[in-house]
């Protein structure tokens, strides 16, 4: 779970796209790098994400929760959802990520 507090910087009064699109971002990379078999010398990189917009966020703080559908050899597949402070969907997003480095 990974937090954005709002602050006027990221948008007057509404949370830009752009914002909640890194937000998705790094929520979906904490989750793919909690894995306890990645070794040292792992490398990783986001290959791309679809997201869907789901409500307008109004001058709030935004969660993103991070799931992991599947790690393959080299690429990951994961969900995140963006809440706001009531608790409302405002974004889903599908993730796909490249991984390397997973110790035998």
């Amino acid at each position: 779970m990974v937090e954005l507090p709002y602050t006027r910087k990221l948008g007057v009064g509404r949370v830009h796209g752009g914002a909640i699109s890194a937000l998705i971002d790094v929520a979906a990379t904490a989750a793919f790098w909690s894995c306890p078999r990645l070794g040292a010398n792992a490398r990783g990189a986001t290959v791309g994400f679809t997201v869907q917009f789901l409500k307008l966020a109004v001058a709030t703080g935004l969660v993103a929760t991070a799931t992991v559908r599947r790690r393959g050899g080299t690429l990951c597949t994961g969900d995140v959802t963006v809440r706001d402070e009531a608790g409302d969907e405002v974004a889903a997003a599908m993730v796909t990520y490249k991984l390397t480095g997973y110790r035998e």
